[in-house]
């Protein structure tokens, strides 16, 4: 079969370890995969943040059809959402498109900014709970019209984050809609989040197709690493104690942050 000539494997064993990681802590494959590209591979930002917007799309489509099948999805949410990050998504891509995103200065910017990202991330996994609390009666006293302002605002900050650097519509999204719906059981808060990632990250994606900043190639070979590799991890996920996994990846992302930020 001629396609498996442009399969690096070496992409793909990265691929299948992130989405082992990913399956097992369910926090955005951005946040793993984008740096990886970075800083060990060596691609330039932008090249590694649209490949990584078109990878989350097609991975969370599948993880999208079985919330749905079970029945997760809050769509009034999933909609609220979308009213803030499609059109900050869009204004997103056409500032890009002025822009040589292919030159350094470009490049050192998309850097900091997803260095910052990566950082807000790692804090809001370790101070989910503390957050959630801290912000318990607030929410109790929020109106149905200032839920609904917050959630595309909410919606609008995760559209021009997640276009600019791949990462947030994971761990900081779901964060804020457990504080914003306190009373939703939290796999809904899950599957309305990774139902709206998928026309965020696929519309993002399309944005940086056109823009020249996606490697097919690339993409490819850390799908045919990363979609068994999250379903392993999906399978092994109640084996590892989510205690353990989160500091690690917390303390992970702090360090790859500062690294990329500074």
């Amino acid at each position: 079969m001629t396609w498996l000539h442009s399969i690096n494997w070496v992409y793909s064993a990265s691929g299948f370890g992130i989405g082992l990681l990913v399956g097992f802590t369910g926090v955005g494959g951005g946040s793993l995969m984008t740096p990886l590209l970075v800083l060990l591979f060596g691609f330039h930002p932008s090249t590694a943040v649209g490949t990584d917007l078109l990878y989350a799309g097609l991975t969370k489509s599948g993880g999208t059809a079985v919330h749905g099948f079970n029945k997760t999805v809050d769509w009034r949410i999933v909609g609220r959402l979308a009213l803030g990050s499609l059109p900050g998504t869009a204004a997103t891509l056409i500032a890009l498109s002025f822009i040589d995103t292919g030159s350094a200065k470009a490049g050192a910017t998309i850097n900091t900014v997803l260095g910052v990202a990566l950082i807000l991330t790692a804090l809001t996994l370790v101070l989910r709970r503390w957050i959630q609390a801290r912000m318990a009666r607030l929410s109790e006293r929020l109106t149905d019209r200032q839920t609904f302002a917050l959630t595309v605002a909410l919606g609008l900050f995760l559209g021009v984050m997640v276009s600019l650097t791949s990462v947030g519509a994971g761990a900081i999204g779901v964060t804020v809609l457990l504080v914003l719906y306190p009373r939703m059981p939290t796999v809904r808060i899950v599957g309305s989040d990774i139902a709206h990632a998928v026309p965020l990250t696929l519309l993002a994606g399309a944005g940086h197709w056109w823009v020249g900043s996606v490697d097919w190639a690339l993409l490819g070979s850390l799908l045919v690493g990363s979609l068994p590799g999250i379903a392993v991890g999906s399978q092994l996920a109640s084996r590892v104690p989510d205690a353990v996994l989160r500091p690690i990846l917390a303390g992970t992302l702090v360090i790859v942050g500062a690294r990329l930020a500074l």
